[in-house]
């Protein structure tokens, strides 16, 4: 970044339209428009701290879409790395694609938002209300509609989505878009553990690696990673 900035300072919207800046000219130019889910999540910045000159973050994007992740990649490349975030000139010195295996065991990159009243915007808080059971049917409920959405097929997921789970807290995210300002909750995980993955469950736990949980994945919440 050209000039020291708090890490607070860059906010979701932020990142979101960094990437987009990136689609311009390309076949997915027009996905903020798209009405129904966006396949894409993205971490947090890491490492956590303020922004300054010739200090290196790093972000990580991910997606079930192939081609949107090597479309992101191309246009990166083909602008030199060069890019504005919040306001900031930012140079990437790297930008490569990564095969993820898929695994039973995940970490949380990012809040996973889930609304508890869709209709009243009312975000799930296990501050308000502590029912693990109610967290897991909606996380697993949202993760098989976007599925079928994406698949266009059905797909039978017994029990629970993660048999083991160990919490590590909970956080209200401040965003800002067009001079307003709004709070999301969400909760990071230290575990997402699934014991058994049979060979039909695959493809699912795949793509919620790569699409993301919960709610708001296309503005960088309910990002996972793989544990070995």
């Amino acid at each position: 970044m050209d000039e020291r900035t708090p890490y607070d300072r860059i906010n979701k919207h932020g990142i979101q339209g960094f990437l987009y800046s990136f689609l311009r000219g390309t076949d997915y130019e027009d996905y903020h428009d798209k009405g129904s889910f966006k396949f894409f999540t993205f971490s947090d910045i890491f490492p956590l701290g303020d922004f300054e000159p010739n200090k290196v973050k790093s972000l990580l994007v991910s997606s079930p879409d192939d081609d949107f992740i090597l479309t992101l990649r191309d246009s990166i490349h083909s602008r030199d790395g060069q890019g504005i975030l919040e306001g900031h000139n930012i140079y990437i010195l790297n930008c490569k694609v990564i095969r993820a295996q898929v695994s039973g065991r995940f970490i949380s990159a990012s809040p996973i938002v889930l609304y508890e009243n869709s209709r009243n915007n009312l975000y799930y808080s296990f501050n308000r209300n502590k029912s693990l059971s109610f967290f897991l049917e909606r996380l697993k409920e949202n993760a098989m509609k976007k599925y079928k959405a994406y698949y266009e097929e059905d797909l039978n997921l017994e029990g629970n989505i993660f048999d083991k789970l160990v919490f590590r807290k909970e956080v209200a995210v401040r965003l800002s878009k067009e001079g307003r300002t709004f709070i999301v909750i969400g909760s990071v995980w230290r575990l997402l553990e699934k014991f058994k993955i049979s060979k039909d469950e695959e493809k699912f736990y795949g793509f919620i690696m790569d699409c993301g949980l919960g709610e708001k994945n296309s503005l960088g919440f309910g990002f996972i990673n793989p544990l070995r």
